[in-house]
């Protein structure tokens, strides 16, 4: 179990770190070329590691339900998803959203059983510990100072500021 939760901490550090070189490659490339680059890049790396670590087993892919070869195809949503909600929302607040998103799906497929997993109850406690989450990222997304709630609520959107800037708040 320990070695299981120190490679998803090491899990959750590489995907902060792609997800911001991946933003930083869309802002020079547009998404369509950094899908390309993320996905290409990713496939040769697995190819050359798979060959070197399974040998002649990499491709020993019996009794695989057919729709698990489209993995790769939601891949290029994950990415393109990704590198635009990090350009819109920036980086934390993005991936906040991706994990709690991921979290709940993931409790909801286990919940029905869905994609061959093995079928876990629901629970109340389950569903709470969603809504904690997602408590908590809007504290951290709108939870700043007094005078930062007093500025969002006050604004009109109206302001010379605001035009100025092109601002919808």
């Amino acid at each position: 179990m320990v070695f299981g939760l120190l490679i998803s901490l090491l899990a959750g550090a590489f995907l902060s770190v792609q997800n911001i070189f991946n933003s930083k490659v869309n802002e020079r490339a547009g998404s369509w070329l950094t899908t390309t680059l993320v996905l290409g890049m990713g496939f040769l790396a697995s190819l050359i590691f798979g060959f070197i670590f399974e040998g002649k087993n990499l491709f020993d892919l019996q009794h695989m339900k057919p729709w698990f070869w489209f993995s790769g195809l939601i891949g290029i949503g994950v990415v393109m998803c990704l590198v635009n909600g990090m350009r819109l929302l920036g980086p934390t607040f993005s991936i906040s959203i991706v994990l709690t998103s991921q979290l709940g799906f993931a409790l909801l497929w286990d919940s029905l059983g869905w994609f061959g997993l093995d079928q876990v109850p629901f629970t109340s406690k389950k569903l709470i510990g969603v809504i904690i989450i997602v408590a908590g990222i809007l504290v951290f997304k709108f939870g700043g100072s007094k005078q930062g709630i007093l500025k969002r609520a006050t604004s009109s959107g109206n302001d010379v500021n605001n035009k100025k800037h092109g601002s919808v708040l």
